[in-house]
């Protein structure tokens, strides 16, 4: 997928490896990724990682982090 270079400003889009950088990848997305992005996460990485990402996430916004916590939670 291609992003758009406002989701990842601090960095080229094109040199993030997306194993290596995932909670960097994970923690953006859901920050401040569009439908397509969050969808493209789902289907890219496995739900439990997200999950533990969120749970231990420094980074996230309060709210965004509250919200995929109640989102993520049956999952």
């Amino acid at each position: 997928m291609e992003f758009r270079e406002s989701l990842f400003w601090d960095t080229d889009p094109k040199k993030i490896d997306f194993q290596k950088n995932a909670q960097y990848v994970i923690e953006r997305i859901l920050d401040f990724g569009r439908d397509d992005e969050v969808r493209w996460l789902h289907n890219f990485y496995d739900h439990s990682l997200i999950k533990s990402i969120v749970d231990k996430s420094r980074c996230l916004r309060p709210e965004t982090k509250s919200l995929w916590a109640l989102l993520l939670k049956n999952s």
